[in-house]
């Protein structure tokens, strides 16, 4: 690694918290998570998360509930996934803060680019919760924002599949796995791996997305280390 401290943040989702247990979570697996962040923090790396809340809520489950009510709903949920991760985090021996884009203290510290910053170069973890704060967008999209505004040099993206393809394969045997792709590409064939409005914004901002599976807590070290398998989306 060079001088410079490589400042990565990783989307991690709701249900990799819950990791098909039927469960919200699957505490064995949230501390693989963490003690897999700990490790690359106390290397060096520099490593913020925005986390999902799958395993919980999601905004468009809200039936005939009001979107913007059933959407804050999920933002409520990200905090206490982010809450769960920042314990187990700091059970590993390393710092770690969560921050959130509304006040909810004394659960979470407000959102600051600057604070966050300041604990990342620290070597602590930040944890963002509640989304951007804004209905109708994604944890992908906070991931997005989150990415450029701390100078992160990639956002990584733990999914439940190794690769985006050029279809979804589980309809269309042909389609084509992607090893790279532009971030126009992806919009271009409205692929739905990641967010749209997260993608554009990569695109229109110069952001790395890196795209890959997430099985177990070292896939989590090898992404933030560069060499985990899997999809990178460049702003092109």
């Amino acid at each position: 690694m060079s001088e410079k401290k490589k400042r990565v943040l990783i989307k991690l989702s709701g249900e990799a918290l819950a990791k098909d247990t039927g469960r919200i979570y699957d505490n064995d697996f949230v501390d693989e998570v963490a003690a897999a962040l700990a490790e690359c923090i106390k290397e060096g790396y520099e490593v913020a998360v925005v986390v999902g809340a799958g395993n919980i809520w999601r905004g468009r489950a809200g039936g005939e509930m009001d979107r913007t009510d059933a959407d804050r709903m999920g933002m409520l949920a990200t905090v206490i996934n982010a809450i769960c991760l920042k314990d187990a985090i700091k059970r590993m021996g390393v710092g770690a803060h969560v921050m959130t884009a509304v006040p909810m203290a004394p659960f979470s510290e407000n959102y600051s680019a600057e604070a966050a910053i300041k604990y990342l170069e620290a070597g602590e973890a930040v944890v963002f919760g509640a989304g951007l704060g804004i209905p109708f967008l994604s944890t992908d999209t906070t991931g997005a924002v989150r990415a450029k505004e701390i100078g992160a040099d990639a956002m990584l993206m733990a999914k439940n599949i190794a690769y985006m393809y050029t279809d979804d394969p589980r309809k269309n045997p042909d389609a084509k796995i992607l090893k790279e792709v532009k971030a126009s590409e992806v919009l271009a064939m409205n692929l739905k791996a990641i967010d749209s409005t997260a993608t554009a914004f990569c695109l229109a901002n110069g952001m790395t997305i890196k795209f890959f599976k997430l099985d177990n807590g070292p896939d989590i070290a090898a992404a933030i280390r560069g060499s985990v398998e899997g999809t990178t989306v460049i702003p092109e």
